[in-house]
């Protein structure tokens, strides 16, 4: 292993590539514990919508990062960069290896660069207009006029992410410059080793389409109507989630059932495209594999050479 730093190892690619049953078995040979960096799983009550990993998978592998939050509460990059550092270095002191796992491209690289985050401080004023702003003209419009001040900011931004536009637009305006600029990045606390997983995009689609089917068989509808029935609001950020949202108007709306689950296929395919603007194939730090090739035996040789 070069440097003196200590190692982290991270497994990243699109949504349904296959990195969840891969990072445990590496996790498993490697005396490994799973960080997750996926800010869909912070969540409690959110499983099936989210391809969670089940409780007998957790079992296999200690995981940290997931179920930390309530539906109502909002975990954002702030939140999760001190405690994601925290976990990591408290694997560490039990001699463990940390296996940071995800497709949240933002919390990825917020930890292999070491993004230092600008303090600013809280503007209740200015939140509530931006939050009124952003009621009258939908993440369209917030887009829009983000990509005014920040066009890169502007293009960083997942989906329809109202949340992440409000904080762009708030710290621009607090403090005169570019959200995009303002993430100083000082290097790793790490030697970090990243292992990207591909699929051809058709297979991609299909293996997406497949969970689909398998998360409404398993009871989305069910787990969306009881998140609904125990008080939490359909404006909420997490039930802004693909998924949750369709299935939303499904219910409340009467949204035919065929319809929402077309919307949730055309959604989950074009975040897969802007995952790609994160984890991009020409990027020299990232050791990538075909997942459909079962690449573990390769890996964790990488791996094993990378810590030896």
């Amino acid at each position: 292993m070069k440097g003196n730093k200590d190692p982290l190892i991270v497994i990243l690619g699109p949504t349904g590539v296959g990195k969840t049953a891969l990072s445990i078995k590496l996790a498993s040979r490697f005396q490994g514990e799973i960080v997750s960096a996926d800010s869909r799983l912070f969540y409690r009550g959110m499983d099936i919508g989210t391809a969670k990993p089940t409780p007998k998978e957790r079992a296999k592998v200690p995981h940290h990062l997931i179920d930390v939050a309530d539906p109502d509460q909002n975990w954002n990059l702030a939140l999760f960069l001190p405690k994601a550092l925290e976990v990591i270095r408290n694997i560490h002191s039990r001699h463990k290896l940390p296996f940071l796992v995800g497709g949240t491209g933002q919390y990825i690289q917020a930890i292999v660069q070491g993004w230092d985050l600008p303090e600013i401080k809280p503007d209740p004023a200015l939140r509530t207009a931006l939050n009124a702003w952003a009621e009258e003209v939908g993440p369209g419009g917030m887009r829009k006029r983000l990509a005014v001040l920040d066009q890169k900011a502007a293009e960083k931004i997942d989906g329809p992410n109202l949340r992440r536009m409000i904080r762009a637009l708030e710290v621009i305006f607090t403090s005169g410059r570019k959200f995009s600029a303002q993430k100083g990045k000082s290097g790793s606390d790490f030697d970090v080793f990243q292992v990207g997983l591909k699929r051809p995009r058709q297979e991609l689609y299909q293996r997406i389409d497949l969970r689909i089917e398998r998360m409404l068989q398993e009871g989305l509808i069910a787990e969306v109507q009881a998140l609904l029935d125990a008080g939490y609001k359909r404006d909420l950020s997490s039930l802004s989630a693909i998924g949750y949202k369709q299935i939303i108007a499904h219910l409340l709306d009467g949204v035919p059932l065929e319809e929402a689950v077309r919307h949730i296929r055309s959604k989950t395919r074009k975040y897969v495209r802007q995952q790609a603007n994160w984890f991009k194939e020409s990027d020299p730090d990232i050791h990538w594999f075909s997942a459909s090739n079962h690449p573990e035996e390769e890996i964790s040789h990488q791996i094993q050479q990378f810590l030896s």
